[in-house]
């Protein structure tokens, strides 16, 4: 079912494309971030989805391919219900996370989203869990410990901003994971080009009656920019993350795409270099680098863990075979 069954094994293609997506990804905070100085939460999301919808229903029309609303029956039309809810309130909640904590922190914690998918798969679709993979969920727990090492007795004993941040983006994490759990289904009615135009049109529909439009007039000239590429980079993104799949393995590329956390922590500090007055340093300690580290170690290594346990299963076989 995965492309990388089938990859043209041009992995060097594929290692910049997914290269290409984490930085991306790494990037969106940071843009948001500024977008959000005079932009409320639900409008950014709002005119992100209807960007991106728009866009891709041109580019379906051009070719031909829109998709028939007919196909999806009830069933189908149940999964498309919970993938909409689901990715509507998850792009409000990273935003509203993302306006109480910095971009470094925030794109570390929704590191949680695909645990939270690989989880859902093993319990709803008896999906193979692998001790590589435990291994893996066991350091990225340990390498978030560290990560919140200065701040760890504010989590667990007050409601400070701080924590109600933590706690919208693990909120954000578990409704990516409904959705994606909804999507996968919906994958075998639509090719993913057309899911994701209905998808984003959908939720620009249902987070219609909250946007307002016009604060649009209230960006500068940058911010207007940065709110076009927040709209862009989901497209670009997504479309070099389809592309990598068809040239490396499934595992590899969201392995890399593991690094996306790091990238946001490293953009942090050339942009607030580079411009101070618009973007703050991350307020972080050694310990605290060292589990983001960890963190990122242990999301690449679950994503990894069942073609490392594969690949260790088949020299332990090439060795018993007597020359």
């Amino acid at each position: 079912m995965s492309r990388g069954h089938s990859s043209s094994g041009r992995w060097v293609y594929g290692l910049l494309l997914a290269l290409c997506t984490a930085a991306l990804w790494g990037s969106l905070p940071l843009q948001l971030k500024e977008v959000l100085k005079n932009m409320e939460p639900v409008t950014v999301t709002w005119y992100r989805l209807l960007g991106a919808g728009l866009i891709l229903f041109l580019f379906l029309l051009a070719n031909g391919r829109l998709p028939r609303l007919g196909a999806l029956g009830g069933r189908g039309g149940g999964l498309a219900v919970l993938a909409i809810g689901g990715l509507a309130a998850n792009y409000v909640l990273y935003v509203v996370g993302l306006d109480m904590l910095t971009p470094g922190t925030t794109q570390l914690v929704i590191q949680v989203a695909p645990i939270l998918f690989l989880l859902g798969g093993v319990f709803i679709f008896r999906e193979p869990f692998s001790p590589g993979q435990a291994l893996g969920l066991l350091v990225l727990l340990v390498g978030f410990g560290l990560f919140f090492n200065q701040r760890l007795e504010e989590l667990v004993t007050s409601l400070s901003q701080y924590t109600i941040g933590v706690l919208t983006i693990l909120a954000a994490a578990l409704l990516w994971a409904i959705y994606g759990l909804a999507q996968k289904q919906l994958l075998t009615l639509w090719n993913s080009v057309q899911v994701m135009m209905v998808i984003f049109l959908a939720c620009a529909a249902v987070l219609a009656p909250w946007a307002k439009p016009l604060q649009v007039l209230d960006l500068s000239a940058i911010q207007a920019w940065l709110l076009l590429a927040c709209a862009l980079n989901t497209l670009i993104a997504y479309a070099a993350f389809a592309e990598a799949l068809a040239h490396w393995e499934a595992s590899r590329v969201s392995a890399t795409l593991a690094v996306t956390p790091l990238i946001t922590f490293v953009s942090v500090a050339i942009a607030a270099t580079l411009w101070p007055t618009h973007v703050q340093p991350e307020e972080i300690n050694g310990i605290g680098y060292a589990g983001a580290v960890l963190v990122v170690s242990g999301s690449a290594l679950t994503a990894l863990g069942p073609s490392l346990v594969k690949s260790y299963r088949d020299r332990r076989a090439r060795a018993a075979i007597p020359l």
